[in-house]
């Protein structure tokens, strides 16, 4: 079997979840906030990610993170251009976690219209599919946001998520399609209930060979999204935290069978740089633990 398809098997049948690791330029200080170092360890932007990448190491390389309980992990392609222990990012965690890394593809989101923030154009798009085959990553990511209960708004959503994500499925990479839904959207449950009847439309419009993987906000409404995890063109169906704390995100996650966790912040929470190995290790060996925990039921 190819490394991609031991990937697809692995992220397709195995326990576990999805460790998003690709915070990008905007967000990065306040995850590196969040992590105790403060805006004053960088003077520039090489120089922070200089920083975050010595925290996503950190993370990768601790003992508690390994392809038993985590199935992939998506990277930013700052750090999917690094390197950890002498190979790069994404072999590193293939070869030596087993962990199939995906590549974080957007470019950030355009202004809010209808109620939605779809993507901002990715004109470096198919150089960027090209980067990422070379560099043996198995998937990609991208994200939209869906801030009001408005019909053309989840449409224009879904539609740009889909039709990227068949240039990357052509490409020969697994897409994560990502239309979040703002969890303090006002009317939540409607918003998700439009989103999911927009997905189902797309999903059954795919060929037979044309495999996604959806990220989804925790449903109000338990097991809403219980037949896209059951369509035959879907990998998997993760969650995002979405701003949920981890407990929060874990245990709505529990009430929705067959979803697994790609979470972000919600991974991270309580590790600091101040630590020590063995103090971060046990933090992150729980928060896994506890994340994996809610994924498999």
């Amino acid at each position: 079997m190819s490394n991609f398809e031991k990937q697809m098997q692995k992220v397709k049948t195995a326990p576990g979840f999805i460790a998003a690791l690709d915070q990008s330029g905007g967000s990065t200080p306040k995850a590196l906030g969040l992590y105790g170092v403060t805006e004053d360890a960088w003077s520039n932007d090489d120089e922070m990610f200089d920083v975050v990448h010595q925290m996503r190491t950190r993370i990768i390389t601790s003992p508690s993170f390994g392809g038993d309980r985590i199935l992939g992990a998506i990277l930013f392609e700052n750090t999917m251009d690094r390197n950890i222990e002498g190979q790069s990012t994404a072999s590193y965690l293939w070869n030596v976690k087993n962990v199939a890394p995906f590549l974080k593809v957007d470019k950030g989101l355009a202004d809010e219209v209808d109620g939605a923030q779809v993507m901002k154009p990715i004109g470096d798009l198919a150089e960027l599919l090209e980067k990422a085959n070379a560099n043996g990553m198995f998937g990609t990511k991208m994200r939209s946001v869906i801030k009001q209960a408005n019909v053309a708004g989840v449409k224009a959503v879904v539609d740009q998520q889909f039709e990227i994500g068949k240039q990357i499925v052509a490409a020969g990479l697994v897409p994560i399609i990502e239309p979040e839904v703002d969890i303090h959207c006002p009317d939540k449950a409607a918003a998700e209930n439009l989103l999911h009847a927009a997905i189902m439309g797309h999903l059954n419009n795919l060929g037979a060979d044309d495999l996604v993987m959806l990220k989804l906000t925790l449903p109000e409404k338990d097991n809403l999204y219980a037949d896209c995890i059951a369509h035959p063109n879907v990998v998997r169906v993760v969650a995002l935290s979405g701003g949920y704390s981890r407990d929060e995100a874990n245990a709505r996650l529990t009430r929705n069978n067959g979803m697994v966790a790609s979470f972000s912040r919600a991974l991270s929470e309580g590790l600091s740089a101040q630590q020590t190995e063995e103090e971060f290790d046990t933090m992150l060996d729980a928060s896994i633990g506890a994340i994996a925990a809610a994924s498999a039921t």
